[in-house]
């Protein structure tokens, strides 16, 4: 018998079902691994049953989920030196497109069982509130109060709209307080603003597209217009690809940074909380198959 892999599943992720589990059950078992299977039950689950996997000792974990789910269960390993292996159920699943894993099932678990591990650098967020890590991004400002009222049950049924809607709703009630960032020694003052520790956002769009989970720095857009118009333009230019060119905006490479007001934060895709914060990277503090 080969050693044991951990899957941890969320049922509340948009493309999870239990057919679709059993059947990824069912092909590692067929080759010969040992499986321990935790279904999460509320938000913070994944990070707790991902804490207690680790001191088991399996050859990996397996985070059957979208982004939110993956965020957990990173953020209950990290810096054990067990590896991580995504098998992508979620609405937008960024960090399997990220890194290339495939959609099928049994294509991505071939990954997670055949492919060397690799070492990888993450965002770390802190504040009197919360300390967290994540893979993705830290979404300041616009970006974190569309998170922050996404509805969840929209989300479920419908995936990416329900982001949109709530994007919709914020873009009619805009008013943004100033944001105020410390980067490297100089002061930015921004109506929001995206710290990239991955290229991809949303899927297939790139909103710090140097961003690289194995290199050590943090890659930030900052976008000062404070107009509805100005708002209008950035979704334009980052559909496009064109929105690094514009003159209110500054993209900067730093390891570390410091957010000050009461914007609202979201990272890899889930609602954190509210500024102030501190922004920094860690190198090398988890493993992860692609």
């Amino acid at each position: 018998m080969k050693s044991s892999i951990v899957i941890i599943c969320n049922p509340a992720a948009r493309k999870a079902s239990m057919k679709r589990l059993g059947r990824a059950t069912s092909f590692l078992r067929d080759k010969g691994f040992c499986l321990e299977l935790f279904v999460t039950e509320e938000r913070g689950h994944a990070e707790r049953l991902a804490a207690e996997s680790v001191r088991k000792g399996p050859r990996v974990i397996v985070a059957a989920g979208g982004d939110g789910t993956v965020n957990e269960v990173v953020n209950g390993m990290v810096g054990s030196g067990i590896p991580l292996a995504v098998l992508p159920f979620g609405t937008t699943n960024v960090l399997a497109k990220e890194l290339g894993i495939p959609d099928d099932d049994h294509k991505a678990l071939e990954v997670a069982v055949e492919k060397e591990p690799k070492p990888v650098s993450l965002g770390r967020i802190e504040s009197a509130a919360f300390s967290r890590y994540f893979c993705l991004m830290a979404g300041i400002g616009f970006d974190g109060r569309a998170v922050h009222d996404t509805n969840a049950s929209l989300k479920k049924l419908s995936g990416k709209a329900a982001y949109i809607f709530s994007g919709m709703k914020n873009f009619f009630n805009y008013s943004p307080d100033d944001i105020r960032l410390k980067i490297d020694g100089s002061e930015y003052i921004c109506s929001t603003a995206i710290v990239g520790k991955s290229g991809k956002y949303g899927g297939n769009f790139k909103i710090t597209p140097d961003a690289s989970l194995t290199e050590p720095v943090l890659y930030t857009c900052i976008f000062k217009g404070r107009k509805r118009m100005d708002l209008l333009r950035y979704v334009f230019g980052v559909f496009t690809g064109r929105h690094l060119s514009y003159k209110d905006v500054v993209y900067l490479r730093s390891t570390n940074m410091e957010i000050f007001g009461n914007a609202h934060i979201q990272i890899d895709g889930d609602y954190l909380g509210v500024a102030p914060a501190r922004i920094s990277v860690v190198k090398d503090v988890l493993k992860i198959i692609w």
